[in-house]
């Protein structure tokens, strides 16, 4: 693993962003908190994915690519599979872009459930 400041910045960050998506969860706003939710979970796979690698994702597909590639190298990854698809496109795509967000019990648990996302990946990233 690929031991860096950078890898500890991009956690931290997405750790911010989460914070930030709790925030407008609480207050009401459960569109832009499930964006929030889904940029935190991006930057985590991406610290993860530099943290394993030694390389950062540069767009969005990268990412994608990245996290499947190494699932295939690290059954302990696979898990974060689906995990990061579901937001991708309960979060990302139907909710945030569709301004779909139902049912809300659903995507309130996926936005806080991103907290765990993002201790998982620092887990597999070797940063706790």
């Amino acid at each position: 693993m690929v031991a860096t400041d950078r890898v500890s910045t991009i956690f931290a960050d997405a750790r911010a962003v989460h914070a930030d998506a709790l925030r407008l969860l609480a207050a009401g706003d459960i569109r832009d908190a499930a964006e929030k939710a889904w940029c935190a979970t991006k930057r985590a796979t991406d610290a993860l994915i530099l943290a394993r690698t030694g390389t950062e994702p540069e767009i969005s597909s990268d990412t994608s690519i990245g996290l499947a590639m190494l699932s295939e190298e690290d059954n302990a990854i696979s898990p974060l599979v689906g995990r990061y698809y579901s937001r991708q496109g309960q979060l990302h795509g139907t909710c945030f872009y569709l301004g779909v967000c139902r049912p809300v019990a659903e995507i309130e648990r996926r936005i806080r459930e991103t907290a765990d996302y993002i201790h998982d990946a620092e887990n597999l990233a070797g940063v706790n």
